[in-house]
């Protein structure tokens, strides 16, 4: 079988493909230990919100004209209605609905956004994204539709008390060259729970206006919405930042619908490429968001319901990984949001990669840390020594793959000593 250079670069087996088929395998493997995949809590006080507010839009008639009609290109009009309402009264920004676009999830946004501002022009000039502060999340690494479409930069490491540290931005070294298209940083960072400080992304903002290209921010744990954001963190938009939310982390995954905020020509060329490559974005998510909204529960149960469960979540989470791994064999960095912890074993005597197929034999499923630096342009044994693991499953699940965690550690150290 023969494909196109396109056909050939997108069949090729993947980071975020071989994440996702852990996933589906998992799921339909019992007694497997879920630490690997990005797939939210599904909280019971959510979940039993979402069931009676989708029979009250049932009986409204609100879920059924959702199924049974297309939207526009650019999503749902009461959505982006309703949001930009919102963000205008919270947040005091000026956004009107001709700055939100809806598309199929935030995976969808980001092949649109990439390849918008990135790869070939028609001058036979080629621009990459800039990841200022890698790791960052693995599923950018093949949105791009040319290869050596990314670049990172790595990061300043602040080693804090009881074993945990801190990435930054390394401003010093960070260079934005000319064939630098767009600038993308996730706030807070999958994989890792980094929260870039103000500071830092006001530089950042100042450096993407400064060279005359977007800043995008990756918001998909931020706020106002799903909140899961530890420290205390300022949103920041303005026309030339590019804001990506989406609806997956309040628990609703399933209805794939991202959210953008820019700028109104970058809203338009979405919308174009939202009808020729999908027709439309699907309408249940957002009509849910919308009433949601109205009801005036967003923004309560994402600060009431979402925010405490993940962090009491993470700090039992950490509290047994102690129990296991002392600092001496695994650092952790600071979590200060997102749905995630990543693990530094500063000292391990094999790769992260040797070490995910060992856990996997025994039924547990984490991340080695290679797949989160897209663009490195120079090796770095720290990318070999990482995993990301979710805590989200409950704690005799946690505590059973910790445990096995730190038997192949220790196993690890035994057979090179």
């Amino acid at each position: 079988m023969s494909f196109s250079a396109f056909g050939d670069k997108f069949t090729r087996h993947s980071g975020i493909t071989r994440l996702m088929e852990d996933m589906g395998e998992g799921l339909r493997t019992p007694g497997t230990v879920m630490l690997g995949g990005g797939n939210p809590a599904q909280i019971p006080a959510m979940t039993d919100y979402f069931q009676q507010l989708l029979q009250r839009m049932l009986q409204q008639g609100t879920l059924t004209d959702a199924l049974c009609n297309y939207d526009g290109p650019g999503g749902k009009t009461t959505l982006r209605e309703a949001l930009a309402t919102l963000l205008r009264e919270q947040l005091g920004w000026q956004i009107a609905p001709q700055n939100i676009a809806l598309t199929n999830g935030s995976q969808s946004a980001f092949f649109y956004l990439f390849n918008l501002y990135a790869g070939r022009r028609t001058n036979g000039a080629k621009k990459r994204v800039l990841f200022p502060l890698a790791p960052e999340y693995l599923g950018y690494a093949d949105a791009g539709l040319d290869d050596d479409l990314f670049i990172s930069a790595r990061p300043n490491i602040e080693l804090l008390p009881e074993g945990q540290f801190k990435y930054h931005v390394d401003f010093e070294h960070l260079s934005i060259t000319e064939d630098i298209g767009l600038i993308c940083v996730s706030r807070p960072t999958n994989p890792t729970g980094n929260v870039i400080t103000d500071e830092e992304l006001l530089k950042l903002d100042a450096l993407a206006q400064q060279h005359q290209v977007p800043l995008l921010i990756d918001n998909a744990y931020g706020v106002p919405f799903p909140g899961i954001i530890f420290s205390d963190a300022r949103p920041l938009w303005n026309p030339n930042i590019i804001l990506c939310m989406s609806l997956s982390k309040l628990g609703l995954p399933g209805s794939r619908c991202g959210i953008i905020i820019a700028d109104e020509p970058v809203i338009s060329a979405i919308s174009n490429m939202n009808g020729i490559i999908s027709l439309a974005p699907g309408s249940v998510g957002p009509a849910i968001a919308t009433e949601m909204i109205q009801r005036g529960d967003l923004l309560r149960l994402s600060e009431q319901v979402i925010k405490p469960f993940y962090q009491q979540r993470v700090t039992q989470t950490i509290a047994i990984i102690r129990r296991y791994l002392p600092e001496e064999r695994c650092l952790i960095h600071k979590p200060e949001g997102a749905i995630f912890l990543w693990l530094w074993f500063k000292d391990l005597p094999i790769t992260t990669e040797v070490l995910y197929q060992r856990l996997k034999q025994r039924g547990v499923l984490m991340v080695p840390g290679h797949f989160f630096f897209p663009g490195l342009e120079h090796p770095w044994p720290h990318t070999h020594q990482c995993m990301r693991m979710n805590y989200v499953p409950d704690g005799e699940q946690i505590e059973r793959g910790i445990q096995i965690l730190a038997e192949e550690i220790e196993r690890a150290h035994a057979e090179s000593a």
